[in-house]
This record gives C-alpha cells, sequence and structure tokens, in this order.
C-alpha cells in the first residue's frame, strides 16, 4: 500500500498539471442574448435606416445567418426552448403566461452542461424570462436587483405611444450595468473555462435610451417599412386574430405616432450597440481575445406595422426573424455569409460540439457546426417556429408556409414575395409544395395548460 500511495503521489501533480493545461486551451464562450432584437440591423439590409457599427463589426469577424429564425416569437417560451433545448411543442410552453420553470426540467439548461463539464458559468441580464434562472446551473449570477431596466420612473409606453419626458444617461439603464459586470468577469483569473453569458435587455419596451441616439435618426427622416394597408385581405381569421390590426395598429394611426416609434426603436437598438460595441472591446482587451467563442442572438423578431400588426407574437417573418452571428476560432471564416434557413434550436447543440462537449439526448435541434466550417454546406432542415398550441411557421430559402390550429394555411414564395403580401395557400399549383412543406410539422403537440394566458 506504500508503495502505491508513493506512486500516486508521484503521478499526481503531473497529471493534474497536465488536466489544468487541457482546461486552458479549452475554449471561452460569450453568449450575447438581445431582447427583442429584429432583423433591422446594418449588415441584414432589411431597413437601411438602421445603424449598428458594433454589431456588424461582429459580422465581419465571423459567419452571420442571414435566414435565421426564433423558436418562438415570444420571449419566455423562445429562451425556455432555446436555453433548454427543448420545442414548445415537447415542453407545452407556448406563451409569456406559461411560466418556464413549471414546463421545462432542472438541470436540462445549456449553462447547467456546460457546468458539468467543468466550466465557470457566469451570467447577467436577461438570459431567462424575467431575468429568472435555476441557481444549480450557474457558477455564479449578477443580481438583477441591483440596477434599473429602464431607468428612473421611465413608463413602459413612453417612446412608443406615448413622447419620452426624460433626459436619461447611459448608465441609468440596466444593460450599462450587465454590460460592465460581464467586462470585469472577462478581466479576472478564471481556474477554469469561462462561459459568460450577457442577456441585453434592450430593445425591448420601453423604446427610452438618451437623448443623443434619437439625434442619428431624425425624425423627419424616418421612413416606413414597406406595406399594404390591404395585406389582411387574403389572411385566414386565425391570422388576423394574430395580427390584432385593432390593437397597436391602430393606436398608431389615431395618434399619428407611427414614425416616432420607428425612430424610438432605431435609437434603442443603437443604445444597444454601443453596449456591444463595449463588450466586444473588453473581450478584445482581456487574455481571452483568441480563445473564445462568441454567439449573438436576438431571441425574436418585431413587427411594426406590417401585416397590421406590432409587436411578436405572430408567424410573419418580420416577428419570427432575428440576427445570428458566430465567432469560433479555427472554425469560422472572418466576413462570411450563410444563407441557409436556420432556427435556433441548433445553438445549444452548436455549441456543445464547438466545445467538444457531450450534447444531452433531450435536444432536440441539430449542430449547425458544418454550416460554420462552410456556409455553403448542404442543410436540409427549415428553420421552424411555433406560435401557441398546433400553430407553426416552416421557412425554407424560398418559401415560408403557416399552419394554425383550425387546419388553415398561408404560403408566401420568398423569391418573387420577400414582405409576403401575396398569400398562395388557395393555389392550385402550391398544392405539391404545400405538401412537402407541411411534412416537417410535428405529429405530437403537448396540451396547452387550463390557466388563462397573457401577453
Amino acid at each position: 500500500m506504500r508503495w502505491m500511495l508513493l506512486f500516486v503521489l508521484c503521478l499526481g501533480p503531473g497529471t493534474f498539471e497536465t488536466a489544468d493545461a487541457e482546461d486552458k486551451q479549452r475554449p471561452n464562450v460569450l453568449f450575447i442574448a438581445v431582447d427583442d432584437l429584429n432583423a433591422w440591423v446594418t449588415h441584414l439590409g432589411r431597413n437601411p435606416q438602421a445603424k449598428t457599427p458594433n454589431i456588424d463589426r461582429l459580422a465581419k469577424m465571423g459567419t452571420t445567418f442571414s435566414r435565421a429564425y426564433c423558436a418562438v416569437p415570444a420571449c419566455n417560451p423562445a429562451r425556455a426552448a432555446l436555453m433548454t433545448g427543448q420545442r414548445p411543442w415537447t415542453t407545452g410552453c407556448y406563451m409569456n403566461g406559461d411560466p418556464w420553470k413549471k414546463y421545462t426540467t432542472e438541470g436540462f439548461g445549456l449553462s447547467n452542461q456546460f457546468k458539468q463539464a467543468g466550466y465557470h458559468v457566469a451570467g447577467a441580464g436577461k438570459i431567462y424570462h424575467s431575468q429568472t434562472y435555476h441557481p444549480s446551473e450557474w457558477s455564479e449570477y449578477m443580481d438583477p436587483k441591483s440596477y434599473s431596466l429602464d431607468g428612473p420612473r421611465v413608463q413602459k409606453y413612453e417612446g412608443y405611444h406615448e413622447p419620452l419626458p426624460h433626459d436619461l444617461k447611459d448608465d441609468d439603464l440596466g444593460d450599462w450595468h450587465v454590460v460592465n459586470w460581464c467586462i470585469e468577469q472577462l478581466q479576472q483569473k478564471h481556474d477554469k473555462p469561462l462561459f459568460l453569458a450577457c442577456g441585453l435587455y434592450k430593445p425591448h419596451l420601453p423604446f427610452a435610451v438618451p437623448r443623443k441616439y434619437y439625434d442619428l435618426f431624425p425624425r423627419d427622416q424616418i421612413k416606413l417599412p414597406p406595406h399594404r394597408e390591404d395585406d389582411l385581405s387574403d389572411i385566414p381569421p386565425a391570422g388576423v386574430k394574430m395580427a390584432n390590426p385593432n390593437g397597436d395598429h391602430a393606436k398608431f394611426l389615431k395618434s399619428g405616432r407611427w414614425k416616432d416609434a420607428i425612430q424610438s426603436y432605431l435609437a434603442t437598438c443603437a443604445y444597444t450597440d454601443m453596449n456591444i460595441g463595449r463588450l466586444m472591446d473588453g473581450l478584445r482587451n482581456s487574455s481571452h481575445a483568441d480563445n473564445t467563442i462568441i454567439v449573438l442572438w436576438g431571441d425574436h423578431g418585431w413587427s411594426f406595422g406590417e401585416k397590421s400588426h406590432w409587436r411578436k407574437f405572430a408567424l410573419w417573418e418580420e416577428p419570427t426573424r432575428a440576427p445570428l452571428i458566430w465567432v469560433a476560432p479555427g472554425v469560422t471564416k472572418a466576413g462570411t455569409v450563410c444563407e441557409r434557413p436556420i432556427d435556433f434550436m441548433t445553438i445549444y447543440p452548436t455549441l456543445c460540439e464547438l466545445a467538444d462537449i457531450e450534447i444531452p439526448q433531450h435536444v432536440e435541434g441539430r449542430s449547425a457546426v458544418s454550416l460554420l466550417r462552410d456556409p455553403s454546406a448542404a442543410w436540409n432542415d427549415p428553420a421552424i417556429t411555433t406560435h401557441g398550441y398546433k400553430n407553426h411557421a416552416v421557412r425554407t430559402q424560398t418559401h415560408r408556409y403557416i399552419r394554425y390550429a383550425d387546419g388553415s394555411e398561408e404560403l408566401y414564395d420568398h423569391r418573387n414575395d420577400p414582405y409576403e403580401w401575396t398569400n398562395l395557400a388557395s393555389e392550385p399549383e402550391s398544392a405539391t409544395v404545400i405538401q412537402k412543406l407541411r411534412a416537417h410539422l410535428p405529429t405530437r403537440n403537448a396540451k396547452p395548460a387550463q390557466q388563462k394566458r397573457t401577453k
């Protein structure tokens, strides 16, 4: 026994040093989640008025997906799906009114997978809905009570339905402090590889930021997005109900604040872009700069009057499309663009594969590492978005197909109709395409909760 103990003691230090060296070579992860950020970033070209130089700088560092879509067009279920790797039709977490912790399994979270693999897992801001989380799945998390999300006395609809009466400073908003905390994490020495999740709350309502960002977008130069006043004329009742034309849209037509809301959103995106620039500079000036995987995603899109619809909560292009950018050292090539349709259920397995971590069996998405290596590689999976029980959209490189719970349908050909103005579902020649796209819909849908849901 004495000789065995001496043998172990002799081997031990060298063994541990080797393990430490391996840990230092394992890639760090900077995981950037942006709330309510739609495709209005400069490099995607969806809105030429957008000014997002830092997000564009990040895109030039790696691979951006020009057709990236959320799993659910609502904050709570979108984040629950992405972070747990399970679709809403599996968990039953469909709407913002479904408390995500009641529908998901503790321990399934992406952060926990990295924690169990030996990472120091730190988080700040909005990663899950309402900045809630399972403490067991994180090494540490910034106290959300240590800052104000929106700034002093700011009300929800200021900058949207109402004028903004406040003169705010950059550090009045919570995102400034979240980024500061994340930069501090990057500056610290960790004895483990780092998984750092930075959840930015803006441009979520209220669209209220310092006035210098509004000055970038003079109100008299604001242009409305491409739209048609009769765009709901060929939409089935289930779609019209989602559009809710008598809600926000009717208010904006009456108040004349349509351009004001767009100005406010563009300004709020510019504020967020500034914070992303600060975060990127913090990474660049840290010891982690050359060995960090970066992924940036917006949790879903946002509508600004297209189809007489506002906010998220619908299955068309605007409320479902959002930025997705990857920078993976040794894998992605700078300034590349992937045009394959992809949804955010790919993020969990892609991060695991890049970090050489086992992908759990419960994860339903497919890794997109092949597209990071070669953006033109074959990819036969469509992007699928779900909003409510049995309401799904299937997005391919050429089409969007929507099927509602009552069986009604929409079909758009993006080759000729990039703004989805003409529903082709009733055309006889669409039958073959619809049959092919319908095959991607889930055959089993978890029953929704019985309690009343609210947005």
